[in-house]
């Protein structure tokens, strides 16, 4: 059973594209099909779909390397975890690495990225920055 499923996808996330794999097959969520959605708009990723039908639902998403097969993602950081929520708002989301990162957070307009986060003036759970 995994208590942190967030920190468990995006580490998944990490570590796959270390080792150089193409495409990584995750159990399907809403909350990750989110994140990963918006991982991909954000270019951290480069497509994610849902496939199965039911109990059997997985979450396949196709990882994204540069011209030299260099990762797109070079590191994350959790913020938010299962026993310590942190909440931001809208005066505090600021850039992340000089503009290079971004920052995850789950909004009640849903998930959204610190710079969409500020253009709808609203705030949320941080959940993790991404660089």
């Amino acid at each position: 059973m995994v208590g942190d499923p967030v920190g468990d996808f995006i580490i998944q996330l990490k570590n796959a594209g270390m080792v150089g794999k193409m495409e990584v097959n995750l159990p399907y969520s809403k909350l990750k099909a989110a994140i990963a959605d918006k991982l991909a708009e954000a270019g951290f990723v480069a497509s994610a779909e849902k496939r199965g039908k039911k109990v059997k639902k997985t979450l396949d998403v196709v990882l994204k390397y540069d011209e030299r097969g260099d990762h797109a993602i070079r590191g994350v950081q959790r913020i938010s975890k299962p026993g310590r929520r942190l909440y931001i708002g809208v005066s505090d989301i600021h850039p992340v690495k000089f503009g290079k990162g971004k920052r995850i957070l789950s909004t009640p307009a849903g998930i959204l990225t610190g710079e969409e986060a500020r253009e709808k003036n609203v705030g949320g759970e941080e959940l993790f920055i991404i660089w």
